[in-house]
């Protein structure tokens, strides 16, 4: 069994006044972009973010072929670590990608690869360059949500704190370019981003 955990809790503060997971992007909420992109290479499907989207989050999925657990922030606005913590507690597989909720040309093809290798280790992820993807990523559930936890504890903000704690592999350029071109990690911050993108859709 596998998961898929969608981080969605963040407060866009670059996209304006609206928020940008439900953000309509082409016709669909960005949301749902990202959830129907993963959809087939997982079992279950997990949104976290905070009390006051709720409502608009599940909206995003009524008419969809989803009906994704929603993972509330219960100290909101502690950063994306405290929500993958959030997603991967409410998540039943043992394995779950972690995927943020801009990246709406998310690769299933590689989220697959990823859940291969990350197998009997604690997390694949990639590194494309000189950054890891923390946000893309495959993670045995209740190491990663501990490992972010201890992370928080300390004081750390940084996904790749709390990777690096792990039994992780690193999946490079190389490995990342034979399932997916590196457009998979494209995030969208603001309105014009979207628009840039929108007929791609």
């Amino acid at each position: 069994m596998r998961a898929g955990v969608i981080i969605a809790g963040g407060r866009s503060a670059r996209f304006g006044d609206e928020d940008k997971a439900v953000a309509d992007l082409a016709g669909t909420p960005m949301v749902r972009r990202v959830a129907d992109r993963i959809g087939g290479v997982v079992d279950e499907l997990v949104v976290n973010c905070r009390d006051d989207q709720a409502e608009a989050v599940a909206a995003a999925f009524a008419d969809g072929a989803f009906d994704p657990t929603l993972a509330l922030d219960e100290t909101p606005d502690r950063g994306p670590m405290a929500g993958i913590a959030t997603g991967l507690r409410a998540a039943e597989a043992e394995y779950a990608a972690v995927v943020a909720c801009d990246m709406p040309f998310v690769s299933p093809d590689l989220i697959d690869y990823l859940f291969s290798r990350a197998a009997g280790r604690d997390a694949a992820v990639p590194k494309p360059d000189e950054w890891f993807q923390p946000t893309q990523a495959v993670y045995r559930t209740a190491a990663m949500a501990d490992a972010c936890e201890r992370t928080l504890a300390r004081g750390e903000r940084k996904v790749v704190e709390a990777v690096l704690e792990l039994d992780h592999v690193v999946v490079d350029r190389a490995e990342v370019e034979r399932h997916a071109p590196l457009r998979t990690f494209k995030n969208l911050n603001t309105r014009a981003e979207f628009e840039a993108v929108a007929a791609e859709f």
